[in-house]
């Protein structure tokens, strides 16, 4: 079972890196200077994409489905590593070193697709993905999943 888990783990992360990486919007923006790149690819206000998403909705101007997809999507996406980090990484299993390492990582993340041009540092995106991960978590610390985990 463990090394089901282990390998659940690494197709999850080739996933996730997939899914961060490949392709990107960066192809939109080849004229620009990494620091326009960054200017226009970085939204550091709190829940703007997500007033944006539901202003489009509310005026029509945008597929209901596209919102959905893209906020549930970032909730969704790290919920798993809400399981597997503190499964794997023992020193991160109480909640206040979970969120430290969490918002290390994903802030990394955002860093790492922004200057990679394979995507934006967007703070709503971090938020979504943190929530995901302490829905995981929340999830993690429950005895039924700790049990069936480790059988």
């Amino acid at each position: 079972m463990k090394k089901m888990i282990k390998l659940s783990f690494i197709l999850y992360l080739i996933g996730l890196f997939v899914l961060m990486f490949s392709g990107g919007r960066g192809q939109l923006f080849t004229n620009l200077s990494l620091v326009e790149y960054i200017q226009a690819s970085s939204n550091l206000v709190p829940f703007e994409t997500i007033r944006l998403y539901i202003q489009s909705i509310k005026d029509g101007s945008l597929n209901v489905d596209i919102p959905i997809k893209n906020l549930g999507g970032n909730v969704l996406l790290f919920l798993p590593m809400g399981i597997y980090v503190p499964l794997f990484i023992k020193s991160v299993n109480r909640i206040g070193k979970f969120v430290g390492f969490m918002t290390v990582l994903l802030f990394t993340l955002e860093v790492i697709q922004l200057v990679t041009r394979r995507g934006s540092f967007d703070i709503d995106d971090f938020m979504l993905n943190l929530i995901g991960a302490l829905i995981g978590y929340g999830m993690w610390n429950t005895k039924l999943v700790q049990r069936l985990l480790q059988t």
